[in-house]
């Protein structure tokens, strides 16, 4: 019996460490060796539909110039049979990635519309993805927006797609809902078969010499994935085998996939330590990782998982309210913060 085995999103995987949608997935040979090296499925890089409208538009755009002047000019287009979009090239590249990977390899969906997010999602599936996750990404800026309607908005994207879809469904969430734990139990009753906690929104910053608001992106610490542990701690009772957690953001060490199971995670998703150390970290962590379970009593990772939730833990507040207040209470002041004595 192989100690690592978890299942998600109904499907066996030969350890709970995966590796999350990163540019390393967009090469196949690099996909390889990180699953060699131990990542138990490959999640893609996400396909936005706002790229596949941009390049749509692009290509209206220069027909129709081409149309306006000299035949013979045609001639440089390519023909629109043989033309491979964004959506083409991704859905290759997935069919590629399933043909050379003996990983389950789940796709990746970031769109805008309605629409979009089901089309897409079904021409995924035909190109033989194993499951999908959905990259729910939504600034909400108009003012006149509740946040009921937005969660709405989100749910109704959830339900559609996974009416039209037959493979599992994962949806990657941003921690930012107003009650979270109630978005995320009508998130799974609207038909999603697992949960990524949590979505990393990426701020962007500015130039102030040209005063142009540039991209910004820093690799995760492993202080971050302390948010994913305590949603998936409260979580895991309250959504039961309902729904397979996923726990992403700040998952850098052996140790830290140890943290994620404890609370009720079924998998472990990195990319910032990948990046940072190469895909063969993925053979350092699952090192750690048995290695703590050997030090710790722990035979397989069913045992683990979920023995630290909000279930099982002697004081389930110190997942709540006591927990900030704790932490207040647990600093220390430096020595040269300190004041000293009054002299006598």
């Amino acid at each position: 019996m192989n100690r690592l085995t978890t299942t998600y999103l109904g499907l066996e995987l030969r350890s709970p460490v995966v590796a999350s949608s990163s540019p390393l997935s967009k090469n196949v040979e690099t996909a390889q060796r990180m699953c060699e090296a131990g990542a138990a499925a490959l999640v893609l890089p996400s396909l936005f539909e706002e790229e596949i409208l941009h390049e749509d538009i692009e290509l209206d755009a220069v027909l129709e110039a081409g149309a306006e002047g000299f035949p013979e000019a045609l001639h440089y287009f390519p023909e629109l049979g043989t033309f491979e979009s964004t959506a083409d090239l991704y859905l290759s590249h997935l069919q590629e990635a399933k043909a050379k990977l003996d990983v389950p390899v789940i796709a990746s969906l970031n769109a805008a519309s309605l629409g979009g997010w089901v089309r897409y999602a079904k021409l995924i599936e035909e190109a033989g993805a194993d499951a999908l996750e959905l990259n729910l990404y939504r600034i909400a800026a108009d003012p006149r927006r509740t946040g009921a309607a937005m969660e709405e908005v989100d749910l109704e994207v959830v339900r559609r797609i996974a009416e039209s879809i037959a493979i599992p469904l994962a949806v990657k969430l941003g921690p930012y809902y107003s009650a979270f734990a109630n978005f995320a139990a009508r998130t799974v009753e609207a038909g999603a078969a697992g949960l990524v906690l949590f979505n990393r929104f990426y701020q962007p910053d500015l130039d102030a010499d040209s005063r142009e608001v540039v991209p910004s992106l820093e690799l995760s610490r492993p202080w971050e994935l302390r948010l994913p542990l305590r949603w998936i701690a409260i979580l895991r009772p309250a959504l039961g085998d309902r729904a397979s957690l996923a726990a992403t953001s700040g998952v850098h060490s052996g140790l830290d996939v140890a943290k994620a199971l404890l609370v009720g995670a079924d998998v472990a998703m990195m990319t910032s330590a990948v990046l940072a150390n190469g895909p063969n970290h993925f053979a350092t962590v699952e090192r750690e990782l048995l290695q703590w379970m050997d030090e710790n009593g722990y035979e397989a990772v069913s045992e683990v998982r979920g023995s630290v939730s909000y279930a099982a833990v002697d004081d389930p507040s110190d997942f709540e309210r006591a927990n900030y207040v704790k932490t207040l209470h647990s600093w220390s002041a430096p020595q040269h913060l300190t004041p000293s004595p009054p002299s006598a």
